[in-house]
């Protein structure tokens, strides 16, 4: 446990620090960045489902080799993590959608059909026009993004527990960098509306930016549940899988394809898959 200062150091820099820094170039840039937003998106996608299918979901087994069926148990609470996740993302998308006319007509398809409604923006927009309340509704987006940064923590947690003494060099790094490329995109379609919604710019990479710290908290649940032993530790990092392959799946490619409608983003996915390959065997 005396590695957990490091491990929360490095998930700060990688949650924080990567909104903060999306937020930022948000905040600076004028022109339309959609396209390279949705490279990277696609790209961090690929590397991630690369680290959870060839790493930590062939680590899960091994720490339970000796019960019955073990891939059974990994497969479970992988999906367990999975309803997790789209439950939470659901009660979220409910509770806001009936705030926003658009989305809550029942002519409206049930999945998102634009990047504004996936990160929320719409229901910014929509506080914006009819009563100013345009911090509430800021507030609103930094703990959706909040909430979602809180698997991607417990994934950095869990790859970690399975190698505590490998601060540098083992899986919970790469997944910690691959987290903070994916938060900078993230960053900056969340300063963006909210830059365009009327808040100083400062104030909205500040929100930003601490969207990232429930990143941290959700590091030191997956450290501290996976260093309790090793069923423990398979149960950690099965979930940790689950809740980031929503993310991939689910958030990522996705948001990748709404804001590009190329094909670029599925070839980006495939340097991003392979190269997480490589960086698996390394």
């Amino acid at each position: 446990m005396e590695n957990i200062g490091w491990i929360i150091l490095i998930t700060f820099i990688a949650g924080c620090f990567g909104t903060g820094i999306g937020g930022l170039i948000g905040a600076l840039t004028k022109k339309d960045s959609n396209k390279i937003i949705s490279l990277l998106l696609s790209f961090a996608g690929g590397i991630m489902l690369a680290v959870v299918c060839f790493d930590l979901l062939s680590e899960a087994v091994h720490p339970i080799e000796g019960i019955d069926e073990p891939p059974l148990l990994v497969v479970g609470f992988t999906f367990v993590g999975f309803i997790i996740v789209a439950g939470l993302n659901y009660l979220i998308d409910k509770k806001l959608s009936k705030e926003v006319p658009h989305t809550s007509s029942e002519d409206h398809p049930g999945a998102h059909d634009a990047l504004d409604e996936m990160i929320h923006a719409d229901h910014l927009e929509h506080h914006r026009k009819s009563d100013n309340h345009l911090f509430i509704a800021g507030l609103v987006m930094v703990i959706v993004i909040a909430l979602h940064n809180l698997p991607e923590g417990m994934v950095i947690g869990a790859s970690y527990a399975k190698q505590p003494d490998l601060i540098v060099g083992g899986s919970g790094l790469i997944i910690s960098i691959v987290i903070g490329l994916h938060n900078i995109p993230e960053g900056m379609a969340v300063s963006v509306p909210l830059i365009s919604g009327g808040a100083k710019k400062v104030n909205a990479v500040l929100m930003t930016a601490a969207s990232g710290i429930p990143t941290v908290i959700g590091a030191v649940i997956g450290f501290s549940i996976g260093m309790i032993d090793p069923i423990a530790l398979s149960i950690s990092l099965s979930l940790a899988s689950g809740a980031m392959l929503y993310v991939v799946f689910c958030e990522l490619i996705p948001e990748s394809v709404l804001m590009w409608k190329s094909k670029l983003p599925g070839f980006m996915l495939l340097v991003g898959l392979l190269l997480g390959f490589v960086l698996v065997l390394i």
